[in-house]
């Protein structure tokens, strides 16, 4: 059994599965993939998204403006306290920090946004999803005087240095891999991939963004988040189905708000290995 982390189910290509959420769930569930954690980019989107878990058991979803979308307002910690609890977010997110565009939302502004989020997390005491490109050192900073390390969060779509996912572990947080980990240009990222501890480490889509090898290319879709976990089972040795399992594990141990939503099959399955309680 797979979990896709982190998916864009209301951004999802009209060209996978003829734009019909439905069957592209059904598409992911045929391969195995029993939960989905459906992301916000802006607060506006998170109605949009409870609407699709209410319809899909196997949806939980955050609630988060991501660090570089313009919002007419910035939400204050209120703002973002308030539509999680009214839409039952599981997570924070995502937010963060990314100096790759920082032509599109000045880095004070980021700063100050990113703050608001982990304060919010801290508030909720939910994990925080967050986004980092190119902003290594302050990302870290950020999260170390802000974040809450009894609650973490998730380093998503994980593309920077193994020094970066190690103090990130160090400071409670998990380590999301995304489709690029299987890109031929991405041998540092295997690596880090190998080496970060396996009870730490969880696997995504990001779609419709990032879609792995041998789809690259295309939209991408839940249903290929095999592909993600198929590739880091091969470099660090172990089987798909143990990485299957422990990144599942590792999911329901970060969003404990999630476990009352799992599928029954993948309660019973945790509980019988002994790795959720």
């Amino acid at each position: 059994m797979f979990v896709d982390s982190h998916c864009h189910l209301d951004r999802l290509s009209d060209n996978t599965h003829a734009g019909d959420l439905a069957a592209t769930l059904n598409a992911a569930r045929a391969a195995d993939v029993s939960q989905f954690l459906a992301i916000a980019v802006t607060l506006e989107d998170v109605p949009g998204l409870a609407a699709i878990a209410r319809e899909h058991q196997d949806v939980v979803i955050s609630a988060g403006l991501h660090p570089l979308h313009s919002a007419a307002k910035e939400p204050d910690v209120d703002d973002i306290v308030a539509a999680a609890d009214q839409y039952g977010a599981v997570a924070i997110g995502e937010s963060g920090l990314d100096y790759h565009y920082r032509d599109s939302v000045p880095v004070d502004i980021q700063h100050a946004r990113f703050k608001r989020h982990l304060l919010a997390a801290r508030e909720l005491e939910l994990p925080i999803v967050v986004h980092t490109r190119e902003a290594k050192e302050d990302t870290l900073a950020l999260l170390r005087e802000y974040s809450d390390p009894k609650v973490g969060g998730v380093l998503h779509c994980f593309s920077e240095d193994l020094e970066m996912a190690r103090e990130a572990v160090r400071l409670g947080f998990y380590i999301s891999f995304s489709g690029m980990v299987t890109f031929a240009n991405a041998a540092s990222l295997r690596e880090v991939a190998r080496q970060i501890p396996l009870d730490r480490l969880l696997i995504e889509t990001d779609s419709p963004y990032l879609a792995p090898v041998p789809h690259r290319g295309k939209p991408n879709q839940p249903a290929w988040v095999v592909q993600v976990a198929e590739c880091i089972a091969e470099v660090r040795g172990i089987s798909v189905d143990e990485l299957a399992m422990q990144t599942t594990a590792n999911f329901y141990h970060l969003f404990r708000s999630a476990v009352p939503e799992a599928p029954a099959k993948v309660r019973e399955a945790l509980n019988m290995a002994g790795l959720v309680n």
